[in-house]
């Protein structure tokens, strides 16, 4: 069955600009682009009526949304956090878990595989994202202390067993012990390896770097400050040509922060991730990030023990406008950031990430304020369902 997405202006990666063309969609690929009235339209036509068509949003980091937390979801929590994400954009995300029990851990990662293979009508959940436990306590964030350890290998084997494969992204600070030599053996596994959580100097940063990490989780959010004398993990980052999370909410990083790390970086390098926890598209009030009991007010989330930062309540559809208005730039050279970009950390860009003949049809449709009106992914529509509890 062929599927026509027609009168929209479509964003062509390759010349970063947005042309008035036809999309077809078959058997969950995009077949092909057409000028106006080119072509036999056989099949179902969804005319968007002048508005963007862009690729499906990817977010590598996030614990959750609508009311469901990663660690605790169960299978269906999961597809209902998927159906939530869809309906702001995100056509492919990872389910991050923040560090937890053994137990704990492997029940979530079990849940997860059992959406994966089940899921419809929400986004694809393509893998894990483990947020731990091989972390700094100094700059643990919402980690809870005492489940934090050395990089053991076997056990990161044994939840890779359990994920069938599926832990692709994982987060690791540089100055625990043995996280330098851990990282290549990390990477066999067919993990990206993000630094983060950390206070390291400069000098094992880099061997991390030169090692194989690839990206910064959360850019300047939980991890030792930038100095002149002592430029640690920030300046390895910023001088080297590794990934940078950014949290793009106006409460992780002020829009002078994103302004300069993308100035420094260049937007060929930095992933916009929400972080989400399972408040997003919910009001205030009380909610849980893993063990951490957490207070939501006016938007920003909050340890309630502490009162420290505890992921966001951002959605992908809301981080676009958000960098849109930071930067003064057009959609056109923000959206790199919420499509090719992380789809090139986790090395799915032959498959998602940009609108190219060939690639899953995971495809958004913009307004003309940048309001998602409509999300496909691998060809299909997203459809709503009953009565909707998130915003």
């Amino acid at each position: 069955m062929r599927t026509w997405i027609t009168g929209g202006f479509v964003y062509r990666l390759e010349k970063k600009r947005m042309e008035r063309k036809d999309m077809c969609m078959e058997d969950g690929k995009i077949a092909g682009f057409f000028s106006p009235g080119e072509g036999n339209r056989e099949g179902k036509i969804y005319d968007v009526q002048g508005k963007y068509v862009v690729p499906g949003f990817v977010d590598l980091h996030t614990h959750g949304g609508c009311g469901a937390d990663v660690n605790a979801a169960s299978k269906e929590d999961f597809q209902r956090i998927g159906h939530f994400f869809a309906g702001q954009g995100t056509t492919t995300w990872l389910c991050s878990i923040l560090t937890d029990t053994e137990e704990q851990t492997i029940s979530c990662i079990k849940e997860a595989v059992a959406h994966k293979k089940e899921s419809k009508n929400c986004a694809n959940l393509l893998g894990i994202h483990l947020e731990g436990p091989f972390l700094s306590s100094k700059y643990k964030g919402a980690m809870p202390e005492h489940l934090l350890r050395k990089p053991d290998i076997s056990l990161l084997e044994r939840y890779q067993r359990e994920a069938e494969g599926n832990i692709r992204y994982i987060t690791v600070s540089p100055e625990v012990e043995g996280i330098p030599q851990a990282i290549s053996q990390i990477r066999k596994m067919g993990i990206t390896v993000a630094i983060g959580h950390s206070g390291a100097d400069y000098e094992t940063s880099w061997e991390c770097i030169k090692q194989g990490a690839k990206v910064c989780t959360h850019t300047f959010n939980a991890m030792g400050l930038f100095h002149q004398h002592q430029p640690g993990l920030m300046g390895a980052v910023l001088e080297s040509n590794i990934y940078c999370e950014a949290i793009c909410d106006g409460r992780h990083l002020h829009p002078g922060t994103v302004r300069m790390l993308l100035k420094v970086k260049g937007y060929d390098r930095v992933a916009a991730v929400t972080d989400s926890i399972m408040a997003a598209g919910l009001p205030d009030g009380e909610y849980k990030l893993g063990v951490n009991e957490v207070t939501v007010e006016n938007g920003d989330a909050k340890l309630r023990s502490t009162g420290v930062r505890a992921g966001s309540t951002l959605t992908t559809g809301q981080a676009l406008k958000n960098l849109i208005k930071f930067t003064g730039k057009g959609l056109e050279d923000i959206l790199p950031l919420l499509t090719i970009n992380p789809a090139k950390i986790i090395g799915e860009d032959r498959q998602i990430g940009s609108l190219e003949e060939g690639k899953d049809a995971d495809v958004v449709i913009l307004d003309q304020k940048y309001n998602v009106t409509d999300t496909f992914v691998k060809g299909n529509r997203i459809q709503k369902e009953g009565e909707q509890i998130c915003l």
